[in-house]
């Protein structure tokens, strides 16, 4: 096998058996098989979830609870037990493990970005597999549906992976429910993701999970668009990542939409969030969208916001508003509206290089 970048993703419902409790054997067999591709040179990434699953039980609660703070104690508890189980297994092939937790604002926040990817880089470079979830004891907001299926496709955009694994219950994308709909057909390849196959994917997975196919999607669609190829596929059958790596395990592959594009413009495209906004006339417009060149400040009709040079912005069409994309600005508000009028000013308000068009 070719040397990857290999992002696995597993949800609750593949660490735990039907009363919501870890299931060792499961989590045993998928250590297994990250040992098994970490062995054959490959650089292998784990976002797991499972720590509420892993911690419920042993605070009382007879089944997983719903209340915010029970949640987080849970996951508070829960967290340590699936790192141990996730290191015992690893140092039985003398793999190294690492935990590392995060949420939403580690990825809005350029510089906690570039640490984040830093830190990978070294554990990676150093033979350890890192083994990623979101911060629960402490999120709010974060403890939704998907959470860690959008982590997942993160992860795997920022390390420019050369495939994500998108583990569930399911071996891929129906064009119904298979439970309920006998004509549903199994959806092999994913070229692109459309309403209507939004639509189809349906709703939320099992009662001890918090992510459905629709959430898979999401992250299929962030992913991809960032150059990486996803393949959602079941964790029940035998030595499925393995063979996901290899090309032969039935599933649903979403192919890239392009390019691996460039980890800052990954953080500008995703998680930046805009310092102010700036409108443009038509011939600006027209060099932005088609003519793929920089933004020249006598383009510039209007601004709004109080930016500063280096902070990221967005960008407009004059008159219908219509969103063109965003960039790092290179002045000043006051000083980009002093020359914004200003038809011998070649410098650019937005570099080419600096810039991520909108879809």
């Amino acid at each position: 096998m070719e040397k990857q970048t290999i992002v696995v993703k597993v949800g609750t419902s593949s660490l735990t058996l039907s009363d919501g409790t870890m299931d060792a054997e499961k989590i045993r067999n998928i250590t297994t098989q990250l040992a098994a591709l970490q062995t054959a040179g490959h650089h292998v990434i784990l976002v797991s979830s499972g720590a509420i699953a892993a911690g419920f039980s042993r605070l009382g609660f007879k089944k997983r609870p719903t209340k915010i703070a029970d949640k987080q104690a849970a996951a508070a508890v829960g967290q340590g037990l699936l790192m141990e189980e996730y290191t015992k297994n690893l140092m039985a092939y003398q793999i190294p493990c690492a935990q590392i937790l995060l949420n939403r604002s580690d990825f809005e926040d350029r510089r906690r970005y570039k640490n984040i990817f830093g830190s990978l880089s070294v554990l990676l470079g150093r033979g350890a597999i890192p083994i990623i979830n979101e911060n629960d004891t402490i999120a709010i907001e974060e403890l939704k549906v998907g959470d860690n299926d959008t982590l997942s496709a993160q992860v795997a955009a920022m390390l420019h992976a050369s495939l994500l694994i998108l583990l569930t219950d399911i071996d891929g994308l129906y064009t119904a429910n298979p439970k309920s709909d006998p004509n549903a057909r199994h959806i092999d390849v994913v070229n692109e993701i459309t309403p209507e196959l939004t639509a189809a994917a349906g709703g939320a997975g099992s009662g001890n999970g918090t992510g459905g196919m629709t959430t898979k999607l999401s992250a299929a669609s962030l992913a991809t668009r960032a150059g990486v190829p996803v393949l959602i596929c079941s964790s029940a059958e035998e030595n499925n990542i393995v063979r996901a790596v290899k090309g032969t395990a039935k599933g649903t592959y979403f192919t890239a939409s392009g390019h691996n594009m460039k980890t800052r413009l990954q953080w500008m495209a995703f998680y930046a969030p805009s310092a102010g906004n700036l409108y443009v006339d038509e011939g600006a417009a027209e060099a932005l969208a088609v003519q793929a060149k920089s933004l020249l400040p006598k383009g510039i009709v209007a601004v709004e916001g109080d930016f500063k040079k280096g902070d990221v912005v967005s960008v407009f069409r004059r008159g219908s508003h219509e969103y063109l994309g965003k960039g790092i600005v290179n002045y000043d508000r006051p000083d980009l509206q002093k020359i914004m009028n200003e038809s011998t000013s070649h410098t650019e308000a937005i570099n080419r290089d600096n810039w991520i068009g909108a879809e």
